[in-house]
């Protein structure tokens, strides 16, 4: 009988040094989201990545990603969306006259970028499918900076804002279709 009591506080122990470290991973969790935002929440695994995790794993994007974080936009590119971003490559930061992007992440210079780079995402669903419908009737994509796009169809090919989508990739949250001009707003 002894040994039965002993083997029952035992398991009792063990079960609730289990449940404690679940809740102290759970409140480690939920105090990163906090102190991060939503961008803090980890991938998991064999889910569909967002914009921003793609961002972030492919190099061809690094400055774009440095802009999002100078911005403080990174929870914009997480939510549910269904976002569709015209992320600029390395390449199209590197058209821009030199020192452009040096001076668009300094501190002071937060809400110009922040703009700038809104202008690149639309609060939309649109696959390549629909941008070549919206090409055909002529129509333009209303983006978060407020701005108009004009989405074209020149020889089988997709431009948006004047420059060509040269790759498209569907996200958890919406799509990103990949560019090589970065999408400046008319004043």
């Amino acid at each position: 009988m002894k040994s039965k009591i002993i083997i029952a506080l035992m398991v009792f122990a063990f079960i609730s040094c289990t449940n404690e470290k679940k809740e102290e991973t759970k409140s480690e969790a939920k105090q990163e989201v906090q102190q991060k935002g939503q961008s803090g929440v980890a991938a998991v695994e064999g889910e569909q990545p967002n914009v921003l995790q793609v961002a972030v794993s492919l190099p061809d994007f690094s400055t774009l990603v440095v802009a999002v974080q100078a911005a403080g936009v990174e929870d914009a590119l997480v939510n549910t969306g269904p976002l569709t971003v015209f992320a600029p490559l390395n390449s199209a930061f590197a058209k821009l006259p030199e020192g452009t992007v040096e001076t668009l992440v300094k501190p002071e210079n937060k809400e110009t970028l922040k703009m700038i780079l809104i202008n690149h995402v639309a609060p939309a669903n649109y696959p390549i499918k629909q941008l070549k419908k919206e090409a055909k009737k002529g129509r333009k994509l209303y983006m978060a900076s407020g701005q108009y796009l004009v989405v074209e169809n020149r020889d089988g090919e997709i431009y948006v804002g004047g420059t060509k989508i040269l790759k498209s990739v569907k996200v958890s949250n919406g799509w990103i279709h990949v560019i090589d001009d970065v999408l400046v707003p008319a004043e």
